[in-house]
């Protein structure tokens, strides 16, 4: 018994644009992302649920999308949330080297940055509490964050070239004991702003 649930990140928010680390920061959606989520709305087809990480970002792109598809509410999770970065929050890449010399460069994070497997645990309740709400064979769009996508990925043992671009994600089967990944999508071409297909 197992649902299907296509897990993507959100849109382009203010601090994507800028180049900041967010976290568990909450800055909104930039005008692009507002677009993308419009856009991404076009590429799919229905589902039993929408739902989505509480922190605005996420949360706005979800009822965007819900509201074009004609399903609501969305339901939020805080567990999909994207991971607390510590004291890499709010800063841009060249902040962090300067504050952090050598960190980027060789993987390392703060102290108090949230672990894989902290973000890991939180999100498999999250998406296991949505799967049972769709049922077995129910289908379910939720919007949550790269870190959580990425600790998805990596227990399914899927892999990605790159940052998960905003609107990207990828399809997972999620049941009592059940955790598989699907195919990876790209709801919103960025650089073109089109959409690649229909989902």
């Amino acid at each position: 018994m197992t649902a299907r649930i296509l897990l993507v990140r959100h849109g382009q928010s203010t601090w994507n644009a800028d180049g900041r680390w967010q976290g568990t920061e909450d800055p909104p959606l930039s005008t692009l992302g507002v677009r993308q989520a419009h856009l991404a709305a076009e590429s799919l087809g229905a589902f039993d649920l929408v739902g989505a990480s509480h922190l605005e970002r996420a949360s706005v792109t979800a009822t965007i999308i819900a509201n074009e598809l004609g399903i609501g509410p969305v339901v939020t999770d805080p567990d999909l949330a994207e991971r607390f970065a510590g004291a890499f929050q709010g800063l841009t890449r060249p902040e962090i080297e300067e504050r952090f010399p050598g960190y980027l460069a060789d993987g390392r994070r703060p102290d108090d940055y949230e672990s894989n497997e902290s973000v890991a645990e939180r999100a498999v309740g999250a998406l296991a509490r949505i799967a049972a709400e769709v049922g077995d064979e129910g289908t379910a769009f939720v919007v949550s964050h790269g870190g959580v996508i990425h600790t998805r990925e990596e227990l399914v043992g899927a892999t990605r070239e790159g940052r998960l671009p905003n609107l990207g994600g990828r399809w997972f089967e999620v049941g009592p004991g059940v955790l598989r990944g699907g195919e990876p999508v790209l709801l919103v071409d960025a650089d073109s702003m089109t959409v690649p297909g229909q989902i």
